[in-house]
């Protein structure tokens, strides 16, 4: 006889478990395996670094910190050394020693500690106006010509003495003529006569960074009240292509 209680428990029981599809497994350890690699193909071939960059346009002698700064994810290949990495600024924040534009990125050579600096700046009370290429930046050179009632005219006596007509080998040195006393200085701003921003460079004024070690020659030349001008050194790239072109 049928045990009715058999019959309703083969009913009411649950099926077997089947096993899991080997093709499915196998299809995602393929996906899985797949967006490994890629990831790291991509993750070895991004080195990224983070460096600072100028938020606005840094002048020679100009102090800043991290706050005068933002940072950028750059890939430099093999270049990091010569960029400011995030995180690198010292306490005492760091002097700007060459012109950065705004969104460049800072190099190394552009900064130094205010100890490392070998660098001053000072304003100039000129004799001329300043021309329009004597921008903030601007690479310049000093020129003094002694003032004429402060020189002495007895060596100049003493060398046109055995010429008559005070030519020839021994003809004097003009003591007054203008002669370069700081060479390769940096512009820091240009100041019209109320000590504000000149724009135009039509100040007499100028505060220019001069090396340390020439700040005794050119505090002379003041103290001497000799006539003081600045000149370009040179012609910055985009405009002598202009004036070659034209």
């Amino acid at each position: 006889m049928t045990d009715p209680d058999a019959a309703s428990r083969g009913r009411f029981s649950k099926p077997a478990r089947s096993a899991p599809d080997l093709r499915l497994v196998l299809g995602v350890l393929l996906v899985v395996g797949s967006v490994a690699g890629v990831y790291g193909i991509v993750a070895a071939a991004d080195r990224r670094v983070t460096v600072y960059a100028a938020a606005s346009a840094l002048t020679p002698g100009e102090r800043i910190d991290a706050g005068d700064l933002v940072q950028r994810s750059v890939a430099l290949d093999g270049s990091d050394r010569l960029y400011l990495a995030a995180g690198r600024i010292p306490s005492g924040g760091l002097v700007v020693t060459q012109p950065v534009a705004k969104g460049e990125l800072l190099p190394t050579s552009s900064v130094g500690t205010s100890s490392g600096v070998r660098s001053t700046s000072l304003v100039l009370q000129l004799a001329t106006r300043v021309s329009g290429a004597v921008v903030p930046g601007a690479a310049i050179d000093i020129w003094a010509a002694a003032d004429p009632d402060g020189v002495s005219t007895a060596a100049s006596s003493d060398a046109s003495a055995g010429s008559p007509d005070g030519g020839g080998p021994g003809a004097p040195v003009d003591a007054t003529a203008p002669t370069v006393i700081v060479p390769g200085a940096t512009v820091v701003r240009v100041l019209d006569d109320s000590g504000g921003l000149s724009v135009a460079s039509s100040g007499s004024s100028v505060e220019v960074l001069v090396p340390r070690s020439r700040v005794a020659r050119l505090l002379q030349a003041i103290a001497q009240k000799s006539a003081l001008a600045v000149v370009p050194a040179g012609i910055p790239m985009a405009e002598s292509a202009t004036v070659g072109g034209s």
